[in-house]
């Protein structure tokens, strides 16, 4: 599977918060749509929490309510190409 990538936790969770920050909705506000606290929203936002699991069905509703297509979670954006690399870079 050479097309694997490894990150790919990391850019859904980048593109969640991504897609929720230009739909100007708040964690608590998205968190209270989808039918999870805050807290546990905010895990699957950030990009280093290891506690971290979106399941399908989450990212499913995700899409509904930001207008995406589940696809569009997956999309590897250059920032995170950039940021990867600064911490490639600094190790």
């Amino acid at each position: 599977m050479k097309d694997f990538n490894p990150d790919f936790k990391k850019i859904v969770c980048y593109n969640i918060r991504k897609y929720r920050k230009e739909s100007g909705m708040s964690v608590m506000q998205v968190s209270e749509i989808i039918g999870v606290t805050p807290e546990y929203f905010k895990r699957i936002e950030s990009i280093n929490d290891p506690r971290k699991n979106c399941s399908l069905t989450l990212l499913y509703k995700l899409s509904i309510l930001f207008r995406k297509n589940l696809d569009d979670f997956f999309i590897e954006d250059e920032i995170i190409n950039t940021k990867k690399e600064k911490t490639t870079i600094s190790q």
